[in-house]
């Protein structure tokens, strides 16, 4: 099981989210998003991202590069896993529910309190504007772009979105990273905690990792 920590840095929060990329640079903890868990989905990007806290929210910067790009999903509360996405699950030890927040590269989300991938309640439309989002790209929808692309997303999720008092926070929650593109020339299913299961199912909180605060 992999785990991390995740730093404090206290300006996060005072920042816009246009200006905080050289802080998480300089300052977050980076990890790779480079598991290939299933053989019948070989293709992998290069993706990375940054993470680092702040006294309210928890930021986290994805970095992609990769072959062909796509957005066809501007809602929030789409299926944006099927265009290109990346993605962030979490988990309070103990707890039976999780939640997903899932981003397409042009920061459209899709994100829900969950028992299982059917058994959800989604963001409200209040809820889903809480959470910030930077992409490198316009919010604008495109079909799929061929050729290697790279993008960025930054993207600011409130603590007590996710369930925890941003005063008292506890140790540590439990989480994946992902990144897919479904419906996409070069579908994939990459993680940054392994994941023994036999077909791709990113819903599986017995996977997750450890993050610590």
């Amino acid at each position: 099981m992999k785990r991390l920590k995740v730093p404090y840095l206290k300006t996060l929060d005072v920042l816009d989210l246009t200006s905080i990329g050289f802080l998480m640079e300089e300052k977050a903890h980076r990890e790779s998003i480079d598991v290939i868990n299933w053989d019948a989905y070989p293709y992998k990007p290069i993706v990375a991202f940054d993470v680092a806290r702040g006294d309210k929210d928890l930021y986290i910067r994805y970095f992609v590069k990769g072959n062909s790009l796509r957005a066809i999903h501007m809602a929030d509360n789409s299926p944006v896993h099927q265009d290109s996405c990346v993605e962030f699950f979490m988990q309070v030890p103990g707890e039976s529910t999780y939640m997903n927040f899932e981003f397409n590269c042009i920061g459209t989300c899709d994100a829900a309190r969950r028992r299982s991938r059917q058994d959800k309640t989604s963001l409200t439309e209040e809820e889903y504007a809480r959470i910030r989002r930077q992409s490198s790209l316009k919010h604008t929808a495109f079909d799929e772009i061929q050729g290697v692309q790279s993008w960025e997303l930054i993207v600011a999720i409130p603590f007590s979105l996710m369930g925890l008092d941003p005063n008292f926070l506890p140790e540590k929650i439990m989480a994946n990273f992902y990144k897919c593109a479904d419906n996409t020339a070069y579908p994939h299913f990459v993680s940054w905690n392994p994941i023994d299961l036999p077909e791709p199912d990113f819903h599986c909180p017995r996977f997750f990792g450890e993050l610590y605060f």
